[in-house]
């Protein structure tokens, strides 16, 4: 017999195995799951598991506002009050759990996922996305009957399944799957969607549009064989050897699990039963029969995730936002190996990018390069536009992604467009992406969750477009130099912790930072201001140097703390200027330089000088980015606020 607890963890989870399992083992899955994910941000959260092992019956559900430790405390209270029995033994079960960041209704449990059908729980629905024409689906279904509790774009979704179930079964049974598909067909906007019901037992329903999905499939006795050999189409099939399944919408809920894991793609539905996987698509209109879409099965192939479960911990460090920050080093060293060739004394210094090989002599001939990103991705990319410029001589132009799809503006044939994104799930990127795609521009994408490896990407792309021209062969060779020192140089400046604490002691009951950057380091005041603004919870303004008379200027006084980034390079000696002009009105002004340079930029003992390693000037905002990461975090913490759950934002924007 096969067991299968099914954990669907959003920011999801689900699973499989030939054992028996109790319900206190379950509750555990799916908590520690949701925990896994809680570096995502959330503001409430939910779970679902079966009521009996024996019968079909409604679900039992509780729904929680807060963190998971607020739902795993009313989940044990339940228990006590109902005498629940934890040792209760499943052979089968499905269970689902989800965190949410609130789009429609404020954090509340009645808000919170999974969202209901409406009495009796005949099926549940958890949810990452936006339904975009939800009010026009919740005014049909008022109109036959159904009343609404929540606030949600979601509570739509569940009461549609009814509504296609009651129909269907009113001519013929109808299969789970089927009901899903009927239900996909009229939905609009982006979703990750898992379906739970007690029509249907010990089964789940996984689809997605726009919205990251995962499932991960762990065989329960892979341990005593290669974790890395399995043949596609049996393992996902219904065999001898019991599996557990797990769908997530992140990998971080997967891993401790098994690295075997399958993307679902947009259109696609999974389909967990009887210990097996079933891949569906819809077929198209003519094949729907009875109101009921046609399904075809679809055979995937499953990869194996290059992450580590030691990469999810905290380790050493008190926040993940800290372990971030102080692992630079040897993540820039791990996303370098193997992709930049500096060779011998007589090897030319040398730039591997498989996936934009094929593709350089197009970029090369484009009328333009267009960068498009949102929040840190398009600081990224500005702090990359100089040197783009330079080794490749083709203009680079900068979009914010929700502002070029809103505005509808011009992409043509000739460019190149280039999206950044930390997580390669944003919906306003992938939004424009599909923009960019109609109007026939080559779309390049660079996808990293890190600022700073962001920008040694960005490099490397500008350091391939320009590998054709000899007259910058030296600078492209001085800046991979660079490149495989500037670990080094990133280490020796987290050297400035206590520091950059000492610093935030000063400002903790400061209202209002700004932060002026010129060149190269303009993008570096815009991200440095953004940390401190979404984890310091502290108003902060990142300004182009160039533009203090036009404005800024008149907010200095005595009172207003003023970063200025006066690194070495060639806006270094308008920077001095700056600073004098801010020390002439009494800024109070904390200047970044460049080793050894604090007298020359604080002559009279004025400013508060930080000193970076100096390095090529185009690499100088991936150093200088740190004191500013290190002065956000000690920030938070002193101001007593959650440094890795930021106020009302999500670690990866998958709505609108």
């Amino acid at each position: 017999m096969f067991f299968i607890p099914m954990w669907a963890l959003f920011k999801i989870t689900a699973a499989s195995s030939f054992q028996r399992i109790k319900r206190r083992y379950i509750l555990e899955i799916l908590f520690n799951g949701l925990r896994r994910l809680e570096y995502r941000g959330y503001d409430s959260a939910g779970i679902a598991i079966d009521d009996s092992s024996t019968i079909s019956s409604p679900p039992l559900v509780f729904r929680q506002a807060g963190n998971i430790e607020s739902l795993v405390n009313s989940v044990n209270e339940e228990i006590t009050n109902t005498d629940l029995n934890l040792d209760e033994v499943f052979y089968f079960h499905a269970g689902i759990a989800h965190t949410r960041w609130a789009t429609h209704g404020e954090p509340a449990p009645r808000n919170s996922h999974p969202q209901s059908s409406g009495p009796g729980d005949d099926f549940l629905v958890v949810h990452n996305g936006v339904i975009t024409n939800y009010e026009v689906l919740k005014e049909t279904l008022v109109r036959h009957g159904f009343t609404f509790d929540s606030d949600t774009d979601t509570e739509v979704i569940p009461k549609l399944a009814k509504f296609v179930f009651d129909k269907a079964n009113e001519e013929v049974t109808v299969q789970f799957c089927e009901v899903v598909f009927e239900v996909m067909r009229h939905l609009e906007g982006a979703y990750a969607l898992i379906f739970k019901s007690w029509h249907y037992p010990n089964e789940l329903i996984a689809c997605k549009l726009g919205s990251p999905l995962l499932l991960g499939v762990k065989e329960l006795d892979q341990g005593k064989s290669n974790s890395h050999v399995f043949q596609d189409a049996h393992f996902l099939s219904k065999n001898d050897h019991p599996k557990e399944f797990f769908l997530s919408s992140d990998p971080h809920a997967l891993v401790e699990h098994t690295k075997k894991v399958l993307v679902i793609e947009d259109g696609e539905v999974v389909h967990l039963k009887d210990g097996g996987v079933t891949i569906l698509k819809s077929e198209n209109e003519r094949g729907r029969r009875n109101g009921i879409s046609r399904i075809a099965s679809v055979e995937r192939a499953l990869s194996v995730l290059e992450m580590e479960v030691e990469q999810i911990n905290k380790g050493k460090y008190d926040h993940y936002m800290q372990k971030e920050i102080h692992e630079q080093p040897e993540s820039l060293t791990t996303t370098m190996r193997g992709r930049l060739i500096r060779g011998g004394s007589r090897k030319t210094k040398t730039v591997l990018l498989g996936g934009l090989k094929d593709h350089l002599k197009t970029i090369r001939r484009s009328r333009r390069i267009v960068f498009i990103g949102c929040g840190t991705s398009y600081n990224a990319a500005l702090a990359s536009r100089p040197i783009l410029e330079e080794l490749s001589g083709i203009p680079v132009s900068m979009e914010i992604a929700s502002d070029l799809w809103d505005r509808q503006g011009p992409i043509y044939r000739e460019d190149t467009a280039v999206f950044v994104s930390q997580s390669g799930e944003t919906a306003d990127t992938l939004l424009a992406l599909d923009y960019a795609r109609e109007n026939g521009a080559l779309c390049v994408g660079i996808t990293n969750t890190a600022y700073t490896r962001q920008i040694e990407g960005l490099y490397r792309v500008a350091l391939a477009i320009g590998s054709d021209t000899i007259s910058s062969q030296k600078r492209r060779e001085a800046i991979i130099d660079g490149l495989l020192d500037l670990p080094y140089k990133v280490k020796e400046v987290l050297k400035l912790d206590e520091e950059m604490k000492d610093l935030a002691q000063l400002l903790i009951d400061e209202q209002s930072l700004l932060v002026f950057g010129r060149g190269y380091n303009y993008a570096t005041a815009l991200e440095g201001a953004l940390k401190v603004k979404e984890v310091a919870l502290m108003h902060s303004e990142g300004i182009l140097a160039g533009e203090m008379k036009h404005g800024p200027l008149a907010l200095v006084d005595e009172n207003l703390p003023i970063a200025v980034i006066a690194t070495r390079d060639a806006c270094f000696s308008k920077q001095q200027s700056v600073i004098q002009q801010l020390h002439a009105r009494k800024g109070r002004l904390i200047v970044m330089c460049s080793k050894g340079d604090a007298a020359s930029v604080s002559s009279s003992g004025s400013c508060r000088a930080i000193e970076v390693p100096h390095v090529e000037d185009c690499l100088q905002p991936v150093v200088n980015i740190v004191p500013l990461q290190l002065l956000a975090y000690h920030l938070t913490v002193l101001r007593g606020h959650n440094v890795d759950q930021p106020r009302n934002l999500a670690k990866s924007v998958t709505t609108q």
